[in-house]
């Protein structure tokens, strides 16, 4: 079915159906509305797979679904125009010039965390490039995959564009496919899947992962914006976006106003009891729910019910060993002398593999040793994961878990070795910006950085110091929004970039055309023969070049 699938996007783009503009530009319309005339069922599919908040659907999703089209379908005549080149001297008379033409029949492979967006949002600029287009929706949203699989063909060219739905096994049967160019959005495990059956046929590919997108606090920052913006951040979604900060790093003076004025944010944001919110959304099923709830301190969360006595008391043992342990750890780190320091240190383990889980699949995120002396100690704090500021609430039976902020985090906490992908915020307390940056730099590059300082040496330090996908001032998921800046990755979040113009050029091949007249046959003084006069012409012109 899936070889099939592809015959025919391949026989529909080898045709010439999806080159012209006029084509392109119906695509374009016909997807913005698809989204505005499906309101209602978009927003009712994203709250039973997540349970996202409708605002967050319409906001999040649909309108920046429809601002994409119109942004591209907008500037296709330029962008798909001849673009003159200068020809070097010594072609002369010469002309030259490139063209963006389709790659031809792409994949897009879209995740559960917004299954709307990072579905058709790419899906817009493949369009506008003129190819034949795969999409592949998440089984774990398999209300939006079934929607999207009755809507494409509704509005869509259904012989240009089609909807494959199913799990593992169809993506494994469509990666077999000699596509032209494979997008994916999701984790670094099924990535590194796409990349090695991407390199069996040589196919061009995107790559959209994650990572620990860090965030640095300090004195100079407005502490009551930072704490809103923060908090707006991280708990959209319940915490599944990729960009979402992931976590804190805040100077000594500000780290624990901060965490407490976050608690006020959140409050202000989904009231006293989150779960009651309207605006709050759930886990999206209960294996990274379980996930989720191993990140808290030890004790937050009560264990499931066992099965017989015996097991209840070979639980509650197991629980008080561990939460002994964590302290006992605790404790000895903070009071070690500069020997063993230093020997913890240099005995660090080596990175863990953690789970990027915009696909829901078992990624991997490294998480370097970290010098000790750059992250302080607070007292006080015996979990490795920190002290709970607020939240730590969770409901197995509604994949409930309450915004939470961890203050005094470790280092080596399990919080700390993962992509989070959910409503866990840690702050932890660095000495100063150099520390963070440190810090940050022995990590794997992340998909976002953000900075709340006012001080333009640290903001100018970040950006000259740190690399990232994008780089934030006091502006958390800024770079998402905008069709007019490149969403794009580093390192191990990823290869690639997206949104408007980029995206547009990532669905294309730039092909370079070249014209010379045939006469005068200016090329016949470096045929061969090579004698002594053209050698000396040939002096002549690298003197000149």
């Amino acid at each position: 079915m899936t070889n099939q699938t592809f015959e025919q996007l391949k026989k529909t783009y080898e045709s010439g159906r999806t080159r012209p503009l006029a084509w392109r530009r119906a695509q374009l319309n016909a997807l913005r509305r698809l989204v505005t005339e499906n309101r209602d069922a978009f927003v009712s599919s994203a709250m039973a797979d997540l349970g996202e908040p409708a605002a967050e659907t319409v906001l999040m999703e649909l309108n920046l679904v429809a601002g994409e089209a119109q942004f591209v379908r907008n500037r296709l005549s330029l962008w798909t125009a001849r673009h003159p080149k200068a020809m070097h001297w010594m072609l002369q008379p010469a002309a030259g010039w490139t063209i963006a033409e389709p790659k031809g029949v792409v994949l897009i492979i879209s995740p559960w965390n917004y299954p709307v967006l990072l579905a058709l949002e790419p899906m817009a600029d493949a369009l506008a490039a003129g190819n034949a287009v795969c999409l592949k929706p998440s089984e774990l949203s398999p209300n939006t995959s079934k929607l999207l699989a009755e809507l494409v063909p509704q509005y869509l060219d259904s012989e240009a564009v089609r909807v494959v739905e199913g799990g593992p096994k169809e993506t494994g049967e469509l990666l077999k496919c000699p596509f032209n160019h494979i997008f994916y959005t999701g984790g670094g495990h099924v990535g590194k899947i796409v990349m090695r059956a991407a390199a069996e046929h040589l196919t061009p590919v995107t790559l959209e992962l994650g990572g620990k997108s860090p965030c640095f606090v300090d004195r100079t920052a407005d502490i009551n914006v930072a704490a809103r913006r923060i908090a707006w951040g991280k708990f959209t979604n319940a915490g599944q976006t990729c960009v979402a900060p992931d976590y804190v790093l805040a100077t000594p003076d500000v780290a624990e106003a901060l965490a407490e004025r976050i608690a006020v944010a959140i409050t202000e944001f989904y009231g006293e009891d989150p779960k009651a919110s309207p605006d709050f959304g759930r886990i999206i099923n209960d294996r990274h729910f379980e996930r989720l709830c191993k990140l808290l301190p030890v004790g937050t969360v009560p264990p499931e019910e066992p099965s017989s006595p015996l097991v209840q008391v070979a639980s509650a043992v197991g629980a008080a060993m561990d939460m002994v342990g964590r302290r006992f750890n605790a404790v000895t780190t903070g009071r070690g002398g500069a020997g063993e320091m230093a020997g913890s240190a240099n005995n660090a383990a080596k990175p863990t593999a953690g789970s990027n889980m915009a696909a829901a699949d078992d990624g991997a995120t490294a998480s370097a040793a970290v010098e000790p002396s750059e992250i302080h100690k607070v007292p006080g704090v015996f979990d490795l994961a920190g002290r709970i500021v607020c939240g730590g609430k969770v409901d197995r039976a509604a994949r409930y878990i309450a915004p939470t902020v961890l203050y005094g985090t470790s280092p080596d906490a399990p919080v700390m070795k993962e992509e989070i992908f959910g409503p866990i915020l840690p702050i932890l307390v660095v000495e100063d910006a150099e520390s963070a940056i440190r810090f940050i730099n022995k990590r794997s590059r992340p998909l976002a950085a953000y900075v709340f300082s006012r001080d333009h040496e640290v903001r100018l330090t970040f950006e000259r110091q740190t690399s990232s996908g994008a780089l934030g001032y006091s502006l958390p998921l800024g770079h998402l929004l905008s069709s007019r800046l490149p969403f794009g990755v580093v390192g191990a979040s990823g290869i690639g970039t997206y949104h408007g113009k980029a995206g547009f050029l990532t669905f294309s091949h730039v092909k370079t055309v070249v014209t010379k007249p045939q006469f005068p046959d200016t090329l016949r003084l470096v045929y061969p023969p090579f004698n002594e006069a053209k050698a000396k012409l040939f002096d002549i012109i690298a003197k000149f070049s």
